[in-house]
């Protein structure tokens, strides 16, 4: 095989980006590929076995017959992102209407992975855009995906609906939920990887008859110059609710305008899924909300910094001061002014990427590296506290019912967070279960504990849902919670 080929494979970016030109990922590559020093061949080769794995896999192609054939011959799996860009352009002008008002839709491929031939959704899929409000309350189209399912609602009333907004994923327009659905896996090359992680809750809700509205979040796979709005309390709140309202007036579904919702997420999807909660009564208190789930909620931006520095995700705080920049204009420049060379490198190309590169290009690192101030006394200065601050949850009642699920030892999005969120809705008069997983910690860093409320927990929250559609009464803890 010759060597060109193989370094097509290791992320030849120069390769790959001619014909895409208008890939925002592959603009993004090329522009800061030129900003950096080329490497020679033998430095490139000492680079990639630096990883055992990529060593293992370059050798075994530097061993491969010839008879593979020229490079020209060679097929390159990449994806072209440019089938989504009609769709995910938004009007401009958005078209006149409600929040919750749909603004066009067109049916779904619905795969677990990319070939669709291991396993299958049982529901038909439908990509929608609708109007919802970002963190201004200003207009803005919002997309995402509906899942009418196949099978029977067995339980009391009519079919359920659960609102559904997924952990961060990156905040790269190839990222987006909706998009990952149509694909199971997203890659294009290098480490532009991501994986459907939460996929297997959808495709659980929809087999026991639930309807499902995932919702992309605002600014989320939209092409076009608005930025997601990343871990805003009111967008991620209002882009949830809207998701709700646009699936009941979809045509033809087996929902009943007037029937249950409920919410559900994990990480920033939980953030998303409290702030719908606790927004639901003012902003859209036509819906029949019975209940919302809330694994490992962000509660409070201002205990994560200690949390994030030096951990396997360190790379987060790229897209939440996107989301800041995005919701708050004229905030970016002060921004770019208090990163150093490393930290605005940082800064650009997390607006590009999804998790896995995220993951590949920034774990492990401590936030000083990004800045030139301190990070921790920043976060403690006007405007930036304020602007944390004001993304704290608990301070709005919830009417419908709370769960919300926290490993103790969560080494990412700590568990005294999620407690005082909690405490802050029983202080209200709230119906409010906390669960505490006690599973120990393990290898801090590498944020495993973090997952252990979806992965471990994620049916306990399924059935509990299940029970609020059903009709069956709460188990509110409150006195349990405040002596926990």
């Amino acid at each position: 095989m010759p060597i060109e080929a193989i370094f097509t494979l290791f992320g030849g970016t120069d390769r790959i980006a001619r014909g895409r030109a208008t890939d925002p990922v592959s603009m993004r590559a090329t522009a800061l590929r030129r900003t950096t020093r080329k490497r020679s061949l033998p430095r490139r080769l000492r680079l990639y076995c630096r990883f055992p794995a990529l060593c293992v896999l370059l050798a075994a192609l530097l061993c491969a017959s010839p008879s593979l054939g020229p490079r020209e011959s060679l097929a390159v799996a990449r994806a072209d992102d440019r089938e989504y860009e009609e769709f995910y352009t938004p009007p401009d002008p958005l078209p006149p209407g409600a929040p919750g008002d749909l603004i066009r839709t067109e049916p779904q491929r619905l795969v677990l992975e990319p070939s669709g031939q291991l396993g299958a959704y049982v529901a038909k899929g439908t990509r929608i855009m609708y109007r919802s409000t970002d963190g201004q309350g200003n207009p803005v189209a919002v997309t995402g995906t509906y899942f009418e399912p196949d099978n029977p609602w067995p339980g009391n009333g009519p079919r359920p609906l659960i609102a559904y907004a997924t952990g961060p994923q990156g905040i790269g327009e190839q990222c987006a939920p909706s998009r990952m659905f149509s694909q199971g896996i997203h890659f294009s090359q290098g480490f532009d990887l991501q994986l459907n992680l939460e996929e297997g809750f959808p495709a659980t809700m929809v087999a026991r008859g639930f309807a499902i509205v995932v919702t992309d979040g605002v600014g989320m796979g939209v092409h076009g110059a608005a930025g997601p709005q990343f871990l805003n309390r009111i967008a991620a709140g209002t882009a949830m609710l809207d998701a709700a309202r646009a699936a009941m007036k979809l045509p033809d579904t087996s929902l009943d305008p007037h029937g249950p919702v409920a919410f559900w997420g994990w990480d920033s999807g939980g953030q998303a899924s409290a702030s719908a909660a606790e927004l639901a009564p003012s902003y859209a208190p036509e819906l029949n909300v019975v209940g919302a789930w809330a694994g490992a909620p962000p509660a409070d931006l201002q205990l994560l910094l200690p949390y994030v520095d030096g951990s396997l995700l360190a790379g987060a705080v790229g897209p939440t001061l996107h989301g800041i920049a995005a919701a708050y204009p004229g905030t970016e420049d002060a921004i770019r002014q208090v990163l150093s060379p490393r930290g605005l490198h940082m800064y650009d190309w997390t607006g590009f990427i999804c998790s896995v590169q995220l993951i590949a290009d920034f774990a492990f690192r401590h936030l000083q590296f990004w800045f030139n101030t301190d990070p921790f006394e920043l976060a403690q200065t006007e405007p930036l506290k304020g602007i944390l601050d004001a993304q704290r949850l608990g301070t709005l009642k919830p009417n419908a019912p709370v769960f919300i699920d926290h490993n103790r030892y969560d080494p990412f999005i700590p568990w005294q967070g999620g407690h005082q969120l909690a405490i802050d809705w029983c202080d209200k008069g709230a119906d409010v279960q906390f669960w505490t997983n006690e599973q120990p910690p393990f290898l801090n860093k590498t944020v495993t504990n973090h997952f252990l409320a979806l992965f471990v927990d994620g049916e306990r929250g399924m059935q509990w849902i299940a029970d609020r559609f059903n009709g069956l009464p709460t188990s509110p803890n409150c006195p349990e919670i405040r002596n926990e």
